[in-house]
């Protein structure tokens, strides 16, 4: 693996003693053009924009610039600083994050400078694009070994498209430059420390700042924390077991509800009916909208909806499942929401999204590059993980990436402080994830919410109690003397 030896110390920020001091932010209005939904919300909102320039590799600090893009909403009651906000993903946009999850934002900014950032690579901040035709990972690697091989080519086709379209930029796309960049950001505020709120890898993007940046925030808020030891291509390998369980979960809620969705009327029942789709996509296509959905997107389909234990999406999630069965017997049309998602999957829209996010964490981790090992894991572990095992343990486009990372992944070993938010089932990032990152963070505390499932919990869930007790750290600063639940 090539090291950038200036930058290879872990914990060291280097990078910031060889790059200048960032110009001041010239801040403008949002919208670019009639057409900017995005931009018109922020204007609406009375955000600011504005774009700084970045080095695109921190051991060249005067080489070729990238642009980040940002949004600022001033505090307008007694500013505590500036709060910066990540959403996720990875490539995961957040230029709009001041004006989401309204139930708490509204109260924050009028304490904080809320700051939305797209991350390098990401929507306005020198997107990448591998030109892809369809959101192929993650892809599942279905019940055979001729299906497996087709998902064995589409991750393959992933990582030739993105080394003909990006090439050379993608060794500067990982976690560690997006940190970079985001204290290059808080320079450019003119703050001494900033805030940080992030979510699911944002956490991740979080830690990797505290451990690079000691010193350099204020308060930090960690939500569906990622462990920094095992993120990379394999997150989700162990996500299969807690997905399961959230699926049985949401299978005997819908046998309550059999008279409205008529999938059954006990959790077996329920979970046949999944069955039954699964076994006819082993050898037929379904018809749903127009679109041919098959092995390789029905775990996927399953992943993304039966995820969140509220009412309103495991209702969502029972109409897609009753969609699924019914387009055994032959073509369906489906309400709008999944024609849009499937119409969102399976055309090139998700292009940059899926590029940057697939750049990223390639570029943190190296990964397996022999097909067969991801086969067998499918197979060691496709009887107790039925449904997920082939999608959560399934081969991705780093197997193939024409570049290795060009930094070893980072050691978070440190004593800063931070309030780590996880919920009990949550099915993306396990719940051990907030122990590990606790114990990484040696001043860190964990807030717990019982029995919710659900990834990402202050201002998205719903609990109260949650919210409060992150306000509350926001705004007085103090962490809890200890872990606490909700």
């Amino acid at each position: 693996m090539k090291l950038l030896l200036a930058l290879a110390l872990l914990g060291a920020p280097t990078s910031t003693t060889a790059v200048a001091e960032a110009t001041p932010i010239e801040w403008h209005q949002c919208a670019l053009n009639e057409n900017d939904a995005e931009g018109k919300a922020l204007d609406e909102a009375g955000a600011q924009c504005g774009e700084l320039k970045v080095p695109l590799d921190y051991s060249r600090p005067n080489g070729p610039k990238i642009t980040l893009a940002l949004s600022r909403i001033k505090a307008t009651g007694d500013r505590i600083g500036a709060l910066v906000i990540n959403n996720g993903g990875p490539g995961g946009p957040s230029l709009s994050a001041p004006i989401e999850r309204p139930d708490v934002i509204e109260t924050l900014g009028k304490r904080y400078d809320l700051i939305g950032l797209d991350p390098r690579s990401v929507g306005r901040s020198t997107p990448i694009d591998c030109k892809l035709p369809f959101a192929a990972w993650p892809w599942a690697g279905g019940s055979t070994r001729a299906s497996y091989a087709k998902s064995v080519a589409i991750q393959a086709d992933v990582a030739h498209r993105c080394e003909q379209q990006v090439g050379s930029m993608l060794q500067y796309v990982n976690t560690r430059n997006t940190a970079r960049d985001m204290d290059q950001v808080r320079v450019a505020l003119g703050e001494q420390k900033i805030s940080y709120l992030g979510y699911s890898y944002g956490s991740y993007l979080g830690a990797v700042y505290l451990q690079l940046f000691p010193g350099r925030t204020d308060r930090v808020v960690l939500d569906g924390p990622v462990n920094p030891q095992t993120f990379g291509p394999r997150l989700l390998q162990q996500a299969g077991p807690v997905n399961e369980d959230n699926l049985r979960a949401w299978a005997t809620w819908t046998a309550a509800r059999n008279s409205t969705y008529g999938l059954g009327a006990t959790q077996r029942e329920v979970l046949a009916s999944i069955d039954r789709v699964y076994r006819h996509v082993r050898t037929a296509e379904l018809e749903i909208g127009g679109h041919k959905i098959g092995e390789g997107l029905v775990p996927m389909l399953l992943f993304v909806s039966i995820n969140d234990d509220r009412e309103t999406p495991r209702a969502d999630a029972a109409v897609l499942v009753q969609t699924l069965v019914k387009a055994i017997d032959g073509p369906v049309e489906p309400r709008a929401d999944l024609g849009e998602l499937l119409d969102l999957i399976l055309s090139p829209a998700m292009s940059q999204t899926i590029s940057a996010q697939t750049a990223i964490v390639c570029g943190d981790r190296a990964a397996p590059r022999d097909p067969a090992v991801y086969w067998r894991d499918i197979q060691a572990h496709r009887a107790r993980e039925p449904h997920y095992a082939p999608i959560t343990r399934s081969i991705s486009p780093c197997a193939f990436w024409p570049v290795q990372p060009q930094e070893a992944p980072t050691r978070v070993a440190n004593s800063e402080h931070a309030l780590i938010v996880a919920a009990e089932h949550d099915p993306r990032t396990l719940y051990g994830n907030a122990a590990a990152l606790r114990k990484s963070i040696s001043n860190s505390r964990v807030l717990t919410v019982q029995n919710a499932r659900k990834h990402g919990v202050f201002g998205e869930y719903g609990n109260a109690c949650a919210d409060q007790k992150v306000m509350s750290y926001l705004f007085s600063g103090k962490l809890p003397v200890a872990d606490e639940t909700c």
